[in-house]
C-alpha cells in the first residue's frame, strides 16, 4: 500500500499494521508492527521494550492512553474507519498540541482525497492510501488551499496574527526627531 508523506513524496510502507483481533503471537518479529492498543495496553512491557511497534487507535480509544509513551513511540495512526467519523482529527491535534508527540502520525482507514489537507493541518504527516486510490489526485489535494483563517498545528498563528506581524515588519522605524 502506498503511503503519502507531509513533504509530497510517496513511499512503500515498511510497517505491518495488525488487525483489531492480533494477539502477542502475531506480532512479527523481524518487520515494525502498528498493533492496536488493546494489544499494546495487554503487552505494553513486551511491545515497548521492541523499540519497533507503533500503535493504531480507533476513534473511540483515548489518546490519553497513550501519554505517557509519546516519547517512544515512532509511529501512531489513527484510523478512519468511514468518511463521516471525524473523531480522528480531534485525537491528532491531541497528540501533537496537548501531548507533544513528534513521531510519524499516519491516518489509516477510509481516507478521501478531500480530507487530505485537513488531515495534514491537524497534524497528520503520513496518509495510507487504499488500494485504487489515484496518487497523484492525492498528491494534488494539497494544493486545494492556499492558507488557513484558523490557527492549525501546521500553521500555529491564525492568518490575522501573521498579517500584523508582516506588517509591522514593513512598517518604518520611527524616526528620533518624531518622539516627544
Amino acid at each position: 500500500m502506498p503511503l503519502l508523506t507531509r513533504n509530497r513524496t510517496v513511499i512503500d510502507d515498511r510497517w505491518a499494521l495488525l488487525p483489531e483481533t492480533a494477539a502477542i503471537a502475531d506480532v512479527p518479529v523481524s518487520t515494525p508492527a502498528i498493533v492496536p492498543l488493546a494489544l499494546w495496553s495487554a503487552q505494553h512491557g513486551a511491545l515497548a521494550a521492541r523499540g519497533d511497534i507503533g500503535v493504531w487507535l480507533k476513534p473511540a480509544d483515548d489518546p490519553d492512553a497513550l501519554a505517557g509513551d509519546v516519547a517512544c513511540l515512532l509511529l501512531i495512526a489513527v484510523d478512519f474507519p468511514k468518511f463521516g467519523d471525524g473523531r480522528g482529527y480531534s485525537t491528532a491535534r491531541l497528540l501533537r498540541e496537548k501531548y507533544r508527540y513528534s513521531g510519524e502520525l499516519r491516518a489509516i482507514g477510509e481516507i478521501l482525497r478531500d480530507q487530505l489537507y485537513f488531515l495534514l493541518q491537524c497534524g497528520f504527516d503520513t496518509f495510507a492510501l487504499q488500494p485504487g486510490r489515484n496518487v497523484a489526485e492525492a498528491l494534488a489535494a494539497f494544493d486545494d488551499f492556499s492558507d488557513n483563517y484558523q490557527a492549525t498545528v501546521a500553521q500555529p498563528l491564525p492568518l490575522f496574527r501573521r498579517r500584523l506581524q508582516a506588517a509591522a515588519a514593513e512598517a518604518p522605524a520611527p524616526s528620533e526627531g518624531s518622539r516627544r
